[in-house]
């Protein structure tokens, strides 16, 4: 069974800068893909941006040029770097897992991750 558990969240102000961490454990032998949703106050889920096994990502137009995912296979890790940080940013993040397609993670295709955490809640301030 796979667990996720996001870490890093916290307030910010606006144009400054978090680091959010998600930590796997468990079997991740069907694991070749991971991402990061956001949820705004109010809002329904949203994917932020995605990384295969390989490391190809995928990021939403809004995060692109400030956010950067990257993942440490060997720590099962993966990271969102979060910079220039705006108040719309706002929200909780949850990290995902699943098996697809490269593709259609490049594509932003990931509605159908297997495995989710709990979240870590960002807070932008302006």
């Amino acid at each position: 069974q796979v667990q996720l558990v996001e870490s890093g969240g916290g307030f910010a102000q606006a144009g400054g800068s978090l680091r959010l961490t998600c930590a796997a454990s468990g079997d991740l032998s069907r694991i070749n893909a991971m991402g990061w949703f956001r949820q705004p106050p109010g809002k329904e889920r949203e994917l932020v941006s995605g990384i295969t096994n390989g490391g190809a990502t995928y990021s939403v137009d809004a995060v692109k040029g400030r956010f950067i995912t990257s993942r440490d296979n060997a720590k099962k890790t993966i990271y969102l770097q979060m910079n220039s940080l705006k108040v719309e940013d706002t929200g909780i993040y949850y990290c995902a897992a699943g098996h697809t397609l490269k593709a259609k993670v490049v594509a932003g295709e990931m509605d159908n991750m297997d495995v989710w955490g709990k979240g870590t809640l960002v807070t932008v301030s302006s």
